[in-house]
Parts: C-alpha cells; structure tokens; sequence
C-alpha cells in the first residue's frame, strides 16, 4: 500500500471525482494549505486522504492543547486538519484504514514542509460520531478529545445547528505543545 501524492490534473479531477460520489460530505475545495492523496495497491486504488488547514477555533482542542487566542491565532498553522479519508465502499480489508492513517501521518509532515515550508506539529479530524465511531482513529493512537459544539465554521447564530463531531487528534513531534507556543 502506498500514498501518491495529488500533483497532477488527472490525479486532482480524479481525487475530486472519487470524494464527490463516494464521501459523504462530498467534494468541495479543502481549505488553504493541502495534500491530497491517492490510497493505491499492487492491486488497484483503494480510497483518498485529503489535510487542509485546521478548524480555526476548537474548544476542546485549544483547552487540551493550553492555547490562549494569542497563541492560537500565532500557530494554527502548525496544525492540519484531516479533512477527507475516504476507503472505496468496495475495499474490504482488515485494519486497512488505521494503517492508511499510520502512514499518513509518518508522511505528511515532510511532504506539508516541502511544498509549504512548514512542518505541522499536530494533525486533528472530525469525526460525525452518529455516523462514525473513529474506531480507526483510535486503532492508529489518535487521541478523542471530546465534542465539537454543532456550530460549524459559518456560524452567526451561536446556535448548535450541525451534528456534532468527535474531535481526534495525533501529535506529529513529543513537543508539540511547545512548537504550537505553548510552555511546557
């Protein structure tokens, strides 16, 4: 098994393609800073991962992480969020999707620092847990956190309108509390 990385436009409609018809969120653009990639085999495709940039506030991660809004607004950046994985519904395979995540996140990392000249020190997901349980999350030693609060990234109301989500986390360096400004 082996990620490629989304470089080209017949990789890039094809990653669109695939997240589209079989993600439940669908296709939509991932937020600033990407890597997109392409699960493959020997065998043939199995799915697509995509990061994009973190969820600008967080609750329970800035508390668990001991950010302040200073510090937050300072190094989000440093974090990336794990906004699409997606295994084709056809693909059955044991533990296949904790393992994708434990190679993603050995990968990406350098592949961020080499396209955008930053290592992120943190990755996060969300998982809709009326949907999903984040089994694989915890397989892979990804961290639950707690709950987002149901109000999304447009919210004016300041009222839960969305499905809240489990939030996960996996540290990428032991610290990375420091590299995100916190002291230790």
């Amino acid at each position: 098994m082996r990620l490629s990385v989304v470089r080209e436009k017949a990789a890039s409609r094809l990653w669109n393609g695939l997240i589209d018809r079989y993600h439940y969120l669908g296709y939509s653009p991932l937020p600033g800073a990407q890597m997109r990639y392409l699960i493959e085999s020997d065998q043939g495709l199995l799915g697509a991962l995509g990061f994009g940039a973190a969820a600008w506030k967080v609750g329970v991660r800035d508390a668990w992480i001991g950010w302040d809004r200073l510090q937050r607004e300072a190094r989000l950046g440093a974090v990336v969020n794990n906004a699409r994985f997606l295994l084709l519904p056809w693909i059955r395979v044991q533990h296949l999707a904790s393992k994708v995540l434990g190679l993603a996140a050995r990968r990406v990392g350098s592949d961020f620092a080499e396209r955008y000249g930053e290592r992120p020190v943190l990755l996060e997901t969300f998982v809709e847990l009326a949907r999903y349980r984040g089994t694989c999350y915890a397989a892979a030693n990804w961290q639950y956190l707690g709950e987002t609060q149901g109000r999304g990234k447009c919210d004016v109301t300041h009222r839960a309108t969305l499905p809240r989500k489990g939030v996960f986390v996996y540290p990428l360096r032991a610290d990375f509390r420091r590299a995100l400004g916190v002291a230790a």
